[in-house]
């Protein structure tokens, strides 16, 4: 049951995090409503399970160097490639967009608490 219901918790629980950083974060604009915020748990889903955890094997130096840090660094890279994906892809109807570079570090932090908090409910 569980290998049945976890991809879609994840989707889920992704698409909310996305939610409710554009809830909590000025700077970010989007269009599609319900459709991009599937759409981005299922993106997010995918890079979470794929290439995360080769970016922080790669990156373990630079992130134990600075204590835990550069996980920022991580996911602004992957709130920029949601960004860029959804740019390049043309979904009809949805688009992510960040103001400015501090709109993706804050982001990033919110991002990342969010999803902490959500994963610990899971």
């Amino acid at each position: 049951m569980g290998f049945l219901f976890g991809p879609i918790i994840t989707v889920a629980i992704n698409g909310l995090s996305l939610y409710l950083l554009t809830l909590f974060v000025e700077g970010i604009t989007y269009t599609g409503g319900l459709k991009l915020f599937v759409m981005s748990g299922i993106v997010l889903g995918l890079i979470n399970f794929c290439v995360k955890p080769l970016l922080k094997i790669v990156s373990l130096p630079f992130v134990i160097l600075t204590g835990g840090l550069f996980l920022v660094v991580i996911n602004m890279g992957i709130l920029w490639f949601l960004s860029y994906f959804f740019s390049v892809i043309e979904f009809r109807d949805i688009t992510l967009s960040f103001q400015n570079f501090s709109t993706y570090v804050i982001g990033a932090v919110v991002f990342g608490i969010i999803n902490w908090l959500l994963n610990l409910i899971k």
